[in-house]
């Protein structure tokens, strides 16, 4: 492989919060503010819009896949699809497909709040733009934030406050097997064993295994601020009904 594909690249380390990074954010965002126009898009356009959209998702992580095996850094401990955007990334692409709303529910709180975090601090392992790396840590996460937004902005899909417990509750019974399979394989899946050595939001919090605990309340929390624009608007909608 080239030296962008390298596994001991030498160019440039990951940046936080330098130029790529800002640029690989401000792309994000425009491409998020840009999806309203497709409201406009018939069935047929809207449907290969989402399946299309589903297979570069497939292809960039079997790209990240393929990568690590080639490299020999395929692990079970690190590439198993059990950390929350990794989960996101099968659940979207079946999503886009089938167009569940169960699934829909699910992705549309944690693939935005899981893939929010990863987006303000990556876990690109060091590798700066324009590595292989760091695009497609950028894309997979950009895409598990822009893939809810669309089902919402586009589709009409919108969460419920059912929604945010069935999520809450399934989430919880997730971390549970989770924690056991951490135990057996030496892993660190949802950084619920320890804390990352990259840099993450879990550094503001107590140690292992405290920060665990802290967790639910930060959880829940992102999980409220995600649905508060809709309980505005229901509000908003009760008091026009009843004015």
């Amino acid at each position: 492989m080239g030296p962008y594909f390298a596994r001991d690249y030498t160019g440039a380390p990951f940046d936080l919060y330098g130029p790529g990074h800002l640029i690989a954010l401000i792309i994000i965002a425009l491409a998020g503010l840009s999806l309203p126009a497709l409201r406009r898009w018939d069935d047929r356009r809207r449907r290969v819009f989402r399946r299309s959209m589903a297979v570069f998702l497939i292809v960039d992580e079997l790209g990240w896949h393929i990568w690590a095996a080639y490299w020999d850094v395929w692990t079970i401990q690190t590439m198993l699809p059990l950390h929350m955007c990794s989960l996101m990334i099968w659940l979207s692409a079946c999503m886009l497909f089938t167009k569940s709303y169960a699934i829909y529910e699910v992705t549309y709180f944690l693939g935005i709040g899981g893939a929010l975090q990863a987006l303000l601090t990556p876990d690109a392992s060091g590798y700066g733009f324009p590595h292989f790396r760091a695009f497609q840590t950028f894309i997979a996460h950009g895409l598990l934030v822009l893939i809810p937004i669309y089902m919402t902005v586009v589709e009409g899909f919108r969460p419920t406050v059912q929604s945010l417990k069935r999520v809450f509750i399934w989430t919880n019974l997730y971390v549970v097997p989770v924690f056991f399979l951490n135990l057996l394989i030496g892993s660190n899946y949802l950084f619920i064993a320890y804390k990352p050595a990259f840099p993450t939001l879990l550094d503001l919090l107590a140690p292992w295994p405290w920060y665990v605990l802290e967790l639910e309340v930060v959880g829940m929390l992102i999980l409220l601020l995600l649905y508060l624009p809709f309980f505005i608007a229901d509000k908003r909608t009760a008091r026009i009904a009843t004015a």
